[in-house]
């Protein structure tokens, strides 16, 4: 164990590894590191590090995570580092940063500032008061007209972790029921094709009138934040050159819980300098229903070949006999697991 020196802030006790990453400097940096490793801690005393040692702003720097108890926990920790008198930390999950952003710049791609944040029962609500509008047939069974709607929201949240928006949706529907209709004039159409083509125009346009009434409504559900955050960094550069100028390090901490559309949104802000540090631990995702993926990673090692690795092994929660039955056990998530891809896809 050796003692990191923090600049008006006295010592913490890290490992080697620990220490490695915490004063690394510039570029991608990847932290691969199992429950009890001390990854968390690492990330916030990295945040220290480059306030204290680098001088660097607290606003140039945005750490993200995954639910408002980690970040909060991740604020506490960094607040009791620094020395008093240090504000404007970025310090939040996802979707909490992404409604800051949309707050300050909903304008500038025609949504109200003053918009309102739909619950899974409010949406529900919603889609139930105008259910009328949905045309549904598949999903409408007789016995319970609104049996799908939840499934139908989780469908929706589904494509916005993908970034698939609803004219997208309607685009790939409608290119199914020109193939359906070339492939009848051909005499080879299937029943069940066409009815699963049924199915998908169905949902495709569900999509659609769902985001309508969102926005005729003034209102946004979750995936709505990153996308619409997404749309605004497409589509208005100067607003993102403001905030890539701002941001010189960004902090992702539980990397493995993010989805195809946030890891888009820290790809757009880090460029070019990459200075984008991530942790990640893929035997805790606790979000792959909700898209997260292993995935990530490894899109992550390709999209920034050059970036550091370190390992953190020493854990400090568990005696050993409780992690050797542990490993043992998650080994049958294989070949799902990325160290048995690293390993293998070498």
């Amino acid at each position: 164990m050796q003692l990191l020196r923090l600049q008006n802030s006295g010592t913490v006790p890290l490992n080697e590894e620990q220490k490695n990453a915490v004063t690394y400097k510039n570029g991608p940096l990847l932290i691969i590191a199992g429950a009890g490793t001390g990854k968390t801690t690492v990330i916030a005393t990295r945040i220290v590090w480059l306030i204290l040692s680098n001088q660097i702003k607290p606003e140039e720097i945005l750490a993200l995570t995954f639910t408002d108890k980690a970040a909060e926990e991740m604020e506490e920790r960094v607040d009791r580092l620094l020395p008093y008198g240090y504000v404007d930390l970025w310090i939040s999950t996802f979707h909490s940063f992404a409604e800051r952003i949309l707050k300050q710049h909903a304008i500038d791609i025609g949504l109200p500032d003053n918009f309102k944040l739909l619950n899974q029962t409010e949406q529900n609500f919603l889609i139930r008061r105008n259910f009328d509008r949905f045309n549904l047939d598949y999903y409408r069974p007789l016995g319970n007209p609104t049996k799908f709607i939840q499934a139908m929201i989780k469908h929706f949240s589904r494509a916005k972790d993908e970034e698939i928006w609803p004219e997208d949706y309607l685009e790939y529907a409608e290119g199914l029921k020109l193939d359906r209709d070339i492939e009848m004039s051909n005499v080879k159409c299937q029943i069940s094709n066409e009815n699963e083509i049924k199915r998908i125009n169905e949902i495709a346009n569900a999509y659609h009138v769902y985001q309508q009434l969102l926005l005729e409504n003034s209102a946004l559900d979750f995936g709505d934040l990153i996308n619409y955050t997404l749309k605004l960094f497409r589509t208005r550069p100067q607003i993102l050159e403001k905030y890539k100028k701002q941001f010189k390090y960004i902090l992702i901490d539980e990397f493995q819980d993010t989805n195809w559309a946030q890891y888009e949104l820290i790809k757009f802000l880090g460029a070019p300098k990459n200075n984008i540090t991530v942790s990640f631990d893929d035997d805790q995702s606790i979000y792959k229903f909700r898209g997260a993926s292993v995935s990530n990673v490894m899109q992550f090692k390709k999209d920034y070949s050059k970036a550091k690795q370190i390992v953190l092994i020493k854990n400090y929660r568990s005696k050993q006999n409780i992690l050797d039955l542990a490993y043992n056990f998650i080994q049958k998530n294989n070949p799902n697991r990325l160290e048995w891809q690293l390993k293998n896809n070498q």
